[in-house]
């Protein structure tokens, strides 16, 4: 018995070798099979968790850049469609800066409307998602913060590019063209 609590001080495998022979001397029957140490049984214990949440994290990810491109493609093709009226605001003596904002404007109102509509969705869909949280609130203020500014950053990002483009427009051409 002495030479396991000897054992002990050691390597965790020098210990489960000399229990396995202790165990086979005292009873040659018994077998000791799945012996590991606890930090490797909990790492393996939360393998799947941590595989969720990496592909939880992946799917959002890849929500946000589709969200984002589809925003940019959406208010492009606007301003695309727009670009006669456009042409007329600029020969009739509208300044670019007036247009730049008001595309601006227009953007960022539709961005806002759908976070508001994806807090409200976030907020009624809580319960579902509360049984695979792990360490945060279903209510956490700095989550929906953080996410609702990362959207309103890209989509304020995804607004100006356009905005700028319609402010860029040369009326005599755009008037040429039609």
């Amino acid at each position: 018995m002495c030479r396991i609590s000897d054992a002990h001080q050691g390597e965790p495998q020098e210990f489960v070798n000399t229990l396995r022979r202790t165990i086979h001397e005292i009873e040659p029957g018994r077998s000791v099979f799945d012996l590991q140490p606890l930090q490797e049984r909990l790492e393996g214990s939360f393998a799947e968790d941590r595989l969720r949440t990496t592909l939880l994290s992946l799917f959002a990810i890849t929500a946000v850049s589709l969200a984002c491109l589809g925003l940019y493609g959406t208010l492009s093709y606007f301003v695309s469609l727009r670009r006669r009226e456009i042409g007329l605001r600029l020969a009739l003596g509208a300044l670019r800066q007036q247009i730049g904002a008001r595309f601006l404007a227009q953007g960022l109102r539709v961005s806002v409307i759908g976070c508001a509509a994806g807090l409200a969705l976030a907020a009624a869909s809580v319960r579902l998602l509360s049984g695979m949280l792990y360490g945060v609130s279903a209510f956490d203020p700095i989550t929906f913060t953080g996410v609702v500014g990362i959207v309103m950053v890209v989509a304020s990002l995804a607004t100006v590019l356009p905005a700028i483009r319609a402010a860029r427009t040369d009326p005599m051409r755009v008037l040429r063209d039609e």
